[in-house]
């Protein structure tokens, strides 16, 4: 195999990087196959081809341009997952693989939540405050006594919960409604009164007054006679041990009959729901849909963070062949080469690319933006602040 084919001659079109890449990963993007000849040039111009021999062929600096590409999605790849790794988790479709097509790296994110959402459900199923498990009901006949067994003495609304472990959330009796106590309690006589209370009515005025106002004020008026009845005046209270209710007050003869409601939760449905796990969604930055961003949807900006990043790999690929050998034989002499020069400054160019777009991105993250609304907050309160009030006159 001659020399010549390890050392740089300009590419054409037909010899571009189409197929001539080590993961082939772009060649279905005719920007960057078309492009790749136009790096190729302007890498080898920077380290001084013509005057200069390169001793690297144009299919090494292809590589380093589709490294150069790769690089950059990666980066551009884990600002997004930085930013919207939550709004993904468990509900996006997750990718496996490492082909370039775009997926997710472009599309906009619509926040709604995500884990957030997702972590309140289970919360709120624990809390009873709302969540994913069933709210079911069931009633109690009262009798004489205080303690009643919940397998054996309680209705269900669905039959299979008679055997099975319970959490009862609220329970509910029958009372006046709230509407009557819009009336005077203490109008008429003290034996109207007592009348009144003996048929479960005590709350009800024999004397009715109507006052002209808006509705929602009674609405409102209802509501919180509602709560500060069931918080103040409850006519039981309960506490549930090992499934056996305990009722307080203990239910008099009068009460003989009368039912109890209650809203329960089974224990097994709702610490289901706990540790549930659901495959295919995303878990973890390992599986966010994003791939590697195709050439052709980069922008003039990042295609010319692209180049020089490729110069960078090039000069420290060059300068690792170069430093083989220290110096080379020439006619009455010999020549000392620069390939630990080259591979240092082509590794110092490519950390300072890589800090100069991490800083970047950092700069346009969310964090960032939340901490600059503040700062500006704070600058237009410091700046109202010295603003003069009017004076009134009147």
């Amino acid at each position: 195999m001659p020399k010549s084919i390890y050392v740089y001659t300009d590419p054409t079109i037909t010899t571009s990087a189409d197929g001539d890449t080590p993961f082939g990963l772009y060649d279905a993007d005719e920007t960057f196959v078309s492009e790749s000849v136009e790096v190729c040039k302007y890498v080898a111009r920077k380290m001084g081809h013509p005057v200069m021999q390169l001793e690297i062929p144009s299919s090494s600096m292809y590589a380093c341009f589709e490294e150069a590409v790769s690089d950059y999605s990666t980066y551009i790849n884990n600002y997004n997952i930085r930013n919207w790794m939550w709004e993904h988790y468990g509900n996006s479709e997750r990718i496996s693989g490492s082909d370039a097509g775009s997926t997710g790296s472009h599309n906009p994110i619509k926040p709604g939540g995500g884990a957030a959402v997702y972590l309140s459900d289970k919360y709120g199923t624990q809390a009873g405050v709302g969540g994913e498990a069933t709210l079911h009901t069931g009633s109690i006949t009262l009798s004489e006594k205080q303690v009643y067994d919940i397998p054996t003495e309680a209705s269900f609304s669905n039959a299979s919960h008679s055997n099975k472990r319970i959490e009862v959330q609220t329970m509910f009796n029958y009372g006046p409604s709230a509407v009557t106590r819009f009336y005077d309690p203490f109008a008429g006589s003290f034996e109207q009164r007592n009348m009144l209370d003996n048929f479960g009515m005590g709350n009800v005025a024999p004397a009715v007054s109507f006052i002209l106002r808006p509705i929602y004020q009674d609405v409102t008026r209802a509501q919180a006679i509602e709560t500060n009845d069931k918080i103040r005046k409850a006519q039981f209270s309960f506490e549930l041990v090992n499934n056996k209710l305990r009722l307080f007050p203990i239910p008099q003869a009068k009460d003989v009959g009368d039912k109890v409601w209650f809203q329960y939760y089974v224990r097994e449905e709702k610490n289901s729901l706990s540790s549930t796990y659901t495959t295919g969604k995303t878990t973890d930055p390992s599986n966010v849909p994003y791939k590697f961003i195709t050439y052709n949807e980069i922008n003039s900006v990042g295609r010319q963070w692209i180049r020089r990043y490729t110069l960078a790999l090039s000069k420290e690929l060059l300068g690792i062949v170069r430093s083989k050998y220290s110096s080379m034989p020439i006619p009455n002499g010999e020549v000392s080469l620069d390939g630990e020069a080259l591979k240092a400054e082509g590794r110092e160019e490519k950390n300072m690319l890589i800090e100069e777009l991490k800083l970047f991105l950092e700069s346009v993250s969310i964090t960032a933006k939340a901490e600059m609304e503040a700062t500006e907050a704070a600058a237009n309160s410091a700046v109202l602040g010295r603003t003069p009030l009017k004076i009134y006159i009147g």
